[in-house]
């Protein structure tokens, strides 16, 4: 009972991801089974935010680098061999020449966006919260710089094309209940603790012998390793990359949603991109317009930033913590009363 009880947080989420992905399987349609994937991606890297922004209290705006570096590493891994040495003439030969398994080049790509984000982490974790924040954004700015600029290698903002599609529902799904399961465990551990420690009070954190430093590198590097993953999945389910899908717009967006959902809880920044998620795709068809009989029926473009911005206003101003507060997906009181109940029969029967 102890051990549901530690782990039903995260087991709950990832039974209901589950839940949804079966009644998708069902009942939903090609273009039903797209969207959702599309979500699943987009909460894997708002789970790797979370495990760095949730636990220290630091918004980072520079996690879509890491997303831009993992997918441009898988990019040249496994992108034709005959395109390369005409489209990225400055790639390096083991690159430009060769063609590796899919799955080495993920795990490499991870591991190039996680040594970047651990590389950065040493650096910007020295600064103070607010400051730390500011200077995510910057190296966001940076990567995008570098990336539209270097075009023997990226391309430039152009469109790289050719990428294996092999990421859909199932596998999207298996990625969301990876980084869940990571980011999960990396709360309940020591340093997720002191993380958290220094979030809620920098000051009696120090006092009580708690570094703010090093517990902000490892989440930071963490979050990373997670982000780049995100970039894998992103890469390999349109079979496309381009710089600028990797930059402000998807930024706030994520945030956004984790912020809605409640950026202090694992369950907050889940039910912030499904709600949103859902949201953006109701009014992304509603503009593009609804047939009723033989009527067309269609809202302004435009509209779905509009009508998202003032939802997102709306949950802040009636609940400033979002929707989850802070708060985890506990056990049913039942069966809390049940486990106490049954333990003090057991401890009845010792006496």
């Amino acid at each position: 009972m102890k051990l549901l009880k530690s782990s039903f947080p995260g087991l709950s989420l990832i039974l209901l991801l589950i839940a949804g992905f079966a009644i998708i399987e069902l009942l939903g349609s090609a273009s039903t089974m797209r969207v959702a994937t599309e979500a699943l991606i987009r909460l894997v890297f708002a789970v790797g935010l979370y495990v760095f922004s949730g636990n220290s209290g630091i918004v980072s705006f520079g996690h879509m680098s890491f997303v831009a570096i993992a997918a441009y590493a898988t990019t040249w891994q496994t992108c034709c061999a005959m395109l390369k040495p005409i489209t990225m003439p400055g790639l390096p030969p083991f690159l430009k020449d060769e063609t590796y398994p899919l799955l080495n080049s993920a795990l490499t790509s991870v591991a190039l966006a996680g040594a970047v984000a651990f590389v950065s982490g040493l650096v910007l974790m020295r600064l103070a919260s607010l400051s730390a924040s500011i200077a995510t954004l910057a190296l966001l700015f940076i990567v995008n710089t570098v990336y539209s600029n270097w075009t023997s290698v990226t391309m430039g903002n152009s469109t790289i094309v050719g990428l294996p599609v092999y990421v859909n529902l199932q596998v999207a799904l298996v990625a969301a209940i990876a980084a869940i399961v990571v980011a999960y465990l990396f709360q309940i551990s020591a340093w997720g603790l002191k993380l958290r420690a220094t979030r809620e009070d920098e000051v009696a954190a120090q006092a009580s012998g708690i570094s703010l430093y090093w517990p902000r590198v490892i989440a930071f590097t963490l979050s990373g390793v997670i982000a780049g993953f995100a970039g894998i999945l992103f890469a390999h389910s349109t079979g496309t990359v381009s710089i600028s899908s990797f930059f402000l717009s998807h930024t706030f967006l994520i945030v956004a949603m984790i912020v809605v959902g409640g950026m202090r809880s694992l369950a907050g920044t889940v039910v912030g991109v499904t709600l949103l998620s859902v949201v953006i795709e109701i009014f992304r068809r509603a503009e593009a317009g609804i047939s009723l009989g033989s009527i067309e029926l269609a809202i302004p473009p435009g509209s779905q930033e509009m009508i998202l911005a003032l939802s997102m206003l709306l949950i802040l101003i009636f609940h400033k913590d979002g929707i989850m507060a802070g708060r985890e997906i506990t056990l049913p009181k039942w069966c809390r009363k049940h486990r106490v109940t049954s333990e003090r029969r057991a401890d009845t029967a010792i006496q």
